[in-house]
């Protein structure tokens, strides 16, 4: 990469199947395209999550927008990701909150102070990290903690996709037609189209089940009236926060989640793009961190790199920055527009649910991925059982309470990988495995 703070963002000579660096770019028709996709990617979580919540999704989507631009400009264009609403805060905003999980949830203020609170803090360690190095942090978490915690995120997520697309035999029918079509877009198409599988595959879906619903009566048909009743422009709802101590004494311990997730997503892009991203480690928490409090001062969710779009990387060999600036911009959009809220809608529920199964398990081969190219030992008992105790706690949604303070099954998990492997590193290494 250049020495100046932006790359210069080469155009790319090779053929469609090259990989597209950090600091290259295709022809721009395709980079949109690609910013859609990307889009279409982190859509169904960073929508997902501020429903269970009860937050305002348009709001939720702008400010994964601004917070995606703002992680941009603090990394300089060198770290390819996307900021979209974390999962990680869920658990512990519903238990701050009383949200009874229908419809607005009326105590936003309150969790809004402690996500802001967090995102301090989550900023502050970049900060250290800046000065003093990762290798703190790399020792606390090495590849087998931050390949399990990303493999986690993805398996976490995967009941509610399965849920989701569970709610009768049509539904659940739809849902693999949704993946044989993403599928089929991935293995036996070329070029582009190849990698816009996702999108392609959305498509390619939604058509098949308007087809199925309303021209031929069988499942729910799609409803097109809320478009049309829908108006083209209209502000995002913004709150402001209330800094409640007990609030933010429960929500600042998940800043330590959101730099395993981070530092685990930036090694997968190191993997992936053979580029080493470690020197900006500390500035993409600082990022993350920053957009974090902007969000919260907003009304929206805590944010993080997103796993989701991490995936869509993988399979599409597209790593270019500036894609994530197209799909920000796209993001800034869509969040002044409810009709774009209500085409939203529009899309089935079997079809999300067909595309976030096949998105969460992007995520978690990621996770795997990790392990693999940083050749983890797994004949090394410490290993093997930090990875296994991590991913059955994350995968069964294990919680844990202690006084007021809960963690959900990302958090017990993460903090487990991260407690186990320190407990069980002064062990000398084992010949075999158990």
């Amino acid at each position: 990469m250049s020495d100046s703070f932006f790359p210069r963002w080469r155009a790319q000579t090779g053929d469609a199947r090259s990989v597209v660096a950090p600091d290259e770019r295709l022809p721009w028709p395709q980079m949109f395209a690609m910013g859609v996709q990307h889009v279409v990617a982190m859509f169904g979580s960073t929508v997902l999550a501020p429903l269970l919540m009860g937050f305002d999704p348009n709001l939720c989507i702008f400010m994964s927008g601004v917070g995606t631009l703002l992680f941009f400009v603090v990394v300089g264009g060198r770290v390819p990701s996307y900021l979209g609403s974390s999962f990680a805060f869920i658990g512990l905003v519903i238990a701050v909150t009383g949200y009874g999980g229908q419809g607005h949830n009326p105590n936003i203020p309150v969790a809004l102070g402690g996500i802001v609170a967090c995102g301090v803090v989550y900023a502050l360690i970049g900060v250290l990290v800046s000065a003093v190095g990762t290798k703190w942090i790399e020792t606390l978490m090495p590849p087998v903690v931050t390949g399990a915690i990303v493999c986690v995120i993805g398996l976490n997520l995967a009941p509610i996709a399965v849920k989701g697309v569970s709610g009768s035999t049509f539904d659940s029918w739809m849902a693999i037609v949704t993946v044989l079509c993403v599928g089929g877009v991935a293995v036996f198409t070329r070029g582009m189209l190849q990698r816009l599988l996702i999108l392609v595959g959305l498509l390619i879906a939604y058509v098949i089940y308007a087809v199925v619903t309303n021209g031929m009566g069988l499942g729910k048909p799609v409803d097109f009236s809320i478009v049309a009743n829908a108006a083209w422009f209209g502000m995002p709802k913004f709150t402001s926060p209330v800094f409640d101590p007990h609030a933010m004494t429960l929500l600042v311990p998940i800043a330590v989640i959101l730099v395993a997730e981070n530092l685990g997503h930036i090694k997968a892009v190191s993997a992936m793009t053979g580029y080493n991203l470690d020197r900006y480690v500390g500035r993409a928490f600082i990022g993350d961190g920053l957009a974090t409090i902007v969000s919260g001062f907003a009304g929206g969710t805590g944010v993080t790199t997103y796993a989701e779009n991490i995936g869509v990387m993988a399979v599409t060999k597209i790593y270019s920055t500036l894609v994530f600036v197209i799909a920000a911009a796209i993001a800034l959009v869509l969040g002044f527009s409810p009709k774009f809220g209500a085409v939203i809608q529009t899309i089935p529920g079997p079809v999300l649910g067909g595309v976030s199964i096949v998105v969460f398990g992007l995520i978690a081969v990621t996770g795997a991925r990790i392990w693999v190219v940083n050749k983890v030992d797994f004949s090394d008992n410490r290993n093997l059982i930090v990875a296994a105790v991590t991913l059955v706690l994350g995968a069964g949604d294990f919680s844990l309470k202690l006084g007021g303070f809960g963690l959900g099954g990302i958090g017990t998990a993460t903090f487990g990988a991260i407690i186990l492997y320190a407990l069980l590193r002064r062990k000398p290494a084992q010949e075999a495995a158990v």
